[in-house]
This record gives structure tokens, sequence and C-alpha cells, in this order.
């Protein structure tokens, strides 16, 4: 059996697509492996390139396969797009990455490493978590203009319509929008 000296993979939540080429170019290998499959494939090989399109799992992908041996790249996908022979397939996809990984002057993602992730994705909710907050201001600061209610703008206008939906003796708010901001409320302090 030829040897296969590069691989392009084409990672997917359930089907991978593998595509790997021996020294001359030629193809060797062309399938699809099921996520279980993935690592056992890999391990029967001898160490050769990989690239994977950069995505959500790349880099969990790429550092599980370098532990195997391979050298492992990750190419952005706007670089492997033009290497893509016809429409967009998974195996064309798996094609293209296997040829755009060889070529020289190509441009790398970084692999992460699972502290460099966690802090990345620490960051990631954080910003989720103020942008949700920011959703759930105005829109206490929205019902409550539709009532004549408004406040200053930032944390201490956001604290005195706090105050004024949750003071029952407050008849300016009806039970039921009294009830609806309250969950708000109660949502915002919570972030």
């Amino acid at each position: 059996m030829r040897i296969i000296t590069t691989i392009g993979l084409d990672l997917a939540k359930k089907v991978f697509h593998v595509h790997g080429v021996d020294a001359e170019g030629n193809v060797v290998v062309a399938r699809r492996l099921r996520r279980k499959e993935v690592l056992a494939f890999l391990s029967n090989l001898t160490a050769c390139l990989v690239g994977i399109e950069a995505c959500g799992s790349a880099h969990y992908w790429a550092r599980e396969i370098a532990r195997l041996g391979h050298t492992v790249k990750l190419i952005p996908s706007r670089y492997v797009k033009p290497y893509v022979k016809r429409g967009k397939t998974d195996p064309g996809d798996a094609a293209a990455i296997c040829e755009a990984v060889t070529r020289p002057t190509m441009s790398f993602v970084p692999i992460k490493g699972v502290e460099q992730q966690g802090l990345s994705m620490l960051h990631s909710a954080r910003s989720q978590l103020i942008g949700q907050r920011t959703q759930l201001t105005n829109a206490v600061r929205g019902h409550l203009s539709e009532f004549g209610i408004v406040a200053e703008r930032g944390l201490l206008g956001l604290a005195e319509l706090a105050a004024i939906v949750r003071d029952e003796s407050d008849k300016r708010l009806p039970v039921a929008a009294r009830a609806a901001l309250m969950v708000l409320v109660r949502q915002i302090e919570m972030i």
C-alpha cells in the first residue's frame, strides 16, 4: 500500500471526510468516517501532515491528532475555498483542504491549548452576558416609557426604574405590567 503523506480532514458533527494523498499527489484514501472512528483510523497511519479547516471543534481535533504524532495545520476557511473544484460537498472540501495545506505560502491558524480555549470562552460568555443585560435593560426602559416613566441612563437610572417596578404602592403600573417587568428586573440582577 502507498504511504499517505498528506491528509485533508473535513470536520462535522457525526460524519467526517478524509482525503489522503501520497508523496506524488495520488489519492490513496477518500472516505467518510464516523466521529468515533477518526482517531483509530489516524492512529494506524504513519506520521503525516493533516490539514483541518479552522472551525468550532478544530482546535480540539488538532490537539488529539497531534498526540498521535501527526503534524496538524489549521487553515482559515476563506483560504480553503479557492481550492474547491466543484460545488461545496464534504468530500470536495476534504480534497481542497488536502491540497491547500501543502501550499508553501499558506497562512495557518495557531492551535489553541485547552487553557487558551477556556479563556477565549470566558471572554465570549462575558460578552454575551453583557449584551443580554443591555437588551433586558433597554426592554425595561422601553416598557416603562410607555407609562410615562423615564430615568437617567446607566446603572443609577436602572436602579431607579427597578425600585419603581418593585414598589407595589406605585399605581402608575398595572399589575400585569409590574409582573412582567419584575421578571426582567430579576433577570438583569442575575447577570
